[in-house]
This record gives structure tokens, C-alpha cells and sequence, in this order.
């Protein structure tokens, strides 16, 4: 390797590795055989829309934001979009790496190839976001077909799931370094619940306490509920690029971290 190459800063050498796409050929072929566990992951926002969705659209109707009327489930929808994605990623990067790192020991094999742990963290954080994307592109299209689509703008957020799923990837992968044990999981799922039922998926963040508002602003997946309700809904302002900033600093801190981290583990 170079001096100038060496020299880099790490987000720059880890956006430059071409090597990490054979990390993710790896995992399509491993997938081909094991598909059910791809489309098994997908079905919980799709229960949530159909169940709590289309039971809540009946007793409340429509919800009015900034001045225009929209159906409950319409509402709803890109809310349980971002959780699709943010799903979908965290399945690969923090479950399926644990086993890897820890149990099968997949990494030892990857990095006598010449991979490096940089390409062995950007290749993952790449699947999970594949992952992430897939099962947002396949609700979109629920959404479609179930008439909750308000605009043509909603196709943008497929590029909004893509970053969601990239942040929640790339965090996911950096605290799954740190996980000693399956039980270290249980912290991950005390997290996700509540993020999930406060983060304004449900219901208009005006309906909380002024305290928790406070709150439920700074949680990650609040930013992608909003995003992707506004891309959905056609409402565009200056505050998107808040909630574009937060993710793509999620991004660059969690890759960050977890390339750091897997250097230290598998090499050590």
C-alpha cells in the first residue's frame, strides 16, 4: 500500500474499497439457499399496516398535517416504511455479524483472502443496506397497491431507506463489536421497542407530552419516520436536511467505529 493510500482518512479508504463487494457476492450466494430467512423479517411492518393501520383508519379517519387532510393509513404507512428498513438492516448487522465474528468465525476465512477489515466492515454494512432497501422497495410497492400512496413523490423514498437503513447498518455493526454473549441482545431490544412506539410512527408527535417530544426529536428512528413521511406526502422544507444530516453522521460514526473495532478483533 502506498504512503498516500496509508495516509487517507479512514471514511475515505473505506468508500475506495472495491474489495468489499466480493464480502457481499459472498453473502447472495450464501443466501440463495437460506431465501426464508430474508423474506421471514419482512412480514412484521406488513402485520402492523393491516392490523393496527387499517383498524385505527376506521375510528380515526383522517389526520390534517400542515393544513392538508390525509387518510390514517396514509399517514401511517411511511412511518412503518422506516421501520421496514431500519428492520432490515439491523437483522444482518447486528444478529447475523455476532455469529459470524463470534460463533462461525466467518472473518478468520474472509481475511486470509485479500480482504482487510475495513472491506469486511463496508462489505456488511453494503448487504444490510441491500437488505434494509429490498424490504422498503417491497412495501413501497404494498403501499401501492393497497392505495396508500399520496404522490409520486413517495418513490423517493426508496433513496430515504437506503440512508436509513446505511445509518441504523452502520450503528448496528459498531455496537455489535462490543457484544460478549446473545444475551448482550436483550440491551438492542430494549432500545428498538420503545424507539419504535414513540418515534411518531403511529400517531402525530404533537399527541406527547412537551417533554417527551423533546425526546422523541433526537431518537434516529424519528428522523427517518419524518423523512419518509414527508417525502411520501409531498411536504417538503429546509427541516429535511436536519434529519438528512443526522442520518448521514450516523453513517460515518457507526463505519467509523466498527471498521476500528473489527481491526482490533480479528486481527488481534
Amino acid at each position: 500500500m502506498s504512503t498516500v493510500t496509508a495516509n487517507r482518512p479512514l471514511a475515505w479508504k473505506l468508500l475506495g474499497s472495491r474489495r468489499a463487494l466480493r464480502l457481499v457476492e459472498r453473502n447472495i450466494y450464501v443466501y440463495r439457499r437460506e431465501w426464508l430467512l430474508i423474506v421471514s423479517g419482512f412480514f412484521e411492518p406488513i402485520f402492523y399496516l393491516f392490523s393496527i393501520g387499517l383498524g385505527l383508519n376506521h375510528l380515526i379517519g383522517t389526520i390534517t398535517i400542515d393544513g392538508q387532510a390525509f387518510r390514517y393509513t396514509t399517514f401511517v404507512a411511511p412511518g412503518l416504511l422506516a421501520t421496514a428498513a431500519m428492520d432490515g438492516a439491523l437483522l444482518d448487522s447486528t444478529f447475523n455479524l455476532f455469529f459470524k465474528l463470534k460463533i462461525s468465525k466467518t472473518y478468520d476465512a474472509v481475511l486470509a483472502t485479500p480482504l482487510g477489515p475495513d472491506d469486511v466492515a463496508l462489505g456488511e454494512l453494503i448487504w444490510s443496506v441491500i437488505r434494509g432497501g429490498t424490504y422498503a422497495t417491497i412495501f413501497l410497492g404494498v403501499m401501492a397497491i393497497s392505495g396508500m400512496v399520496a404522490t409520486p413523490w413517495a418513490l423517493l423514498c426508496i433513496p430515504a431507506a437506503v440512508l436509513m437503513g446505511a445509518a441504523f447498518g452502520a450503528v448496528g455493526m459498531a455496537l455489535t463489536t462490543y457484544m460478549r454473549s446473545w444475551q448482550d441482545f436483550d440491551l438492542v431490544s430494549l432500545a428498538i421497542i420503545p424507539m419504535f412506539l414513540f418515534s411518531a410512527t403511529f400517531y402525530p408527535l404533537t399527541v406527547y407530552p412537551g417533554w417527551l417530544q423533546g425526546i422523541v426529536r433526537v431518537t434516529p428512528l424519528y428522523q427517518g419516520v419524518v423523512l419518509s413521511r414527508s417525502l411520501a406526502l409531498g411536504q417538503f422544507s429546509p427541516d429535511l436536511l436536519w434529519h438528512v444530516g443526522y442520518l448521514a453522521l450516523m453513517v460515518i460514526f457507526g463505519l467509523s467505529v466498527a471498521s476500528t473495532r473489527m481491526r482490533k478483533l480479528v486481527l488481534s
